[in-house]
């Protein structure tokens, strides 16, 4: 008895033949996936897969210690460390970029409330003291710079378990991330490379072909796994996985998410 058409096997589509025929060069992927190491900080890891695929660095790994650092300061909530160490590093990173200086600052007093209201009754004058002095002189330059101020500020008269949609983000994680990764690019950018990973440009790309390939309804699958991240792996794969590398790797994944790019 012939299979019906609701039971036979769907034949494997034209589009995922092709993509099988596509015989990307190890040497290639092999730099691809150092140049992501070497951009997004994780030194370990680029030590040992370089000696693991038997390539060497174009970049300095060492270097990129400076930039672990840095960003291991900001997702510590170490503001003036991180300064500080981008001053010594480059100090025309922040004196030529005004609005990243400001975010700096701006995470810096989130900080300082977030100590100061973190007990009942606490002084909020160091706080206060810190935006006077070098918030609200920069704050009339530009006018999201005052309206930032101003939110900030608010969270000195809000109770933290109990904040607006407008002012939660402030005081979540998610905002020394974002800070973190502009500096990260700001100092790769002041060195002459580029500020994006490679592969993160590729997938970007392919998202796009994908869309117009949609838009234009060419024949692909309804869904196309790009397979950088594994939504069924178990929760055990997940702890394994963070605790490869050493700790210089960890403070560049998020918070101690692992970084879907690598997982």
């Amino acid at each position: 008895m012939s299979p019906t058409p609701s039971t036979a096997t769907p034949t494997w589509h034209q589009f995922e033949r092709k993509v099988d025929e596509v015989k990307p060069s190890k040497t290639d992927i092999n730099y691809l996936v150092m140049d992501y190491l070497v951009t997004n900080g994780y030194p370990a890891a680029a030590k040992r897969f370089a000696v693991e695929a038997n390539i060497q660095p174009k970049a300095d790994i060492e270097s990129i210690q400076e930039r672990v650092e840095i960003r291991s300061a900001i997702h510590s909530g170490d503001i003036q460390i991180a300064i500080e160490k981008i001053n010594e590093l480059n100090p025309q990173i922040l004196d030529e970029n005004p609005s990243l200086h400001f975010s700096l600052l701006r995470l810096q007093l989130v900080e300082l409330i977030r100590r100061c209201t973190s007990t009942p009754n606490a002084d909020i004058t160091p706080a206060l003291e810190f935006a006077t002095s070098q918030l609200a002189p920069r704050a009339p330059t530009n006018p999201q710079f005052l309206e930032d101020l101003e939110r900030t500020l608010a969270l000195l008269i809000f109770p933290s378990e109990n904040l607006t949609p407008s002012l939660a983000p402030l005081l979540h994680p998610n905002l020394r991330k974002d800070i973190a990764t502009k500096v990260n690019e700001a100092i790769l950018k002041s060195q002459g490379a580029r500020k994006e990973a490679r592969l993160r440009n590729l997938v970007k790309l392919r998202a796009w072909a994908e869309q117009k390939a949609r838009e234009t309804k060419s024949g692909i699958p309804d869904i196309l796994d790009i397979g950088l991240y594994n939504e069924k792996q178990s929760a055990s794969d997940h702890s394994r996985s963070s605790h490869n590398g050493n700790s210089d790797d960890a403070v560049m994944t998020n918070n101690g998410d692992i970084d879907p790019m690598i997982a």
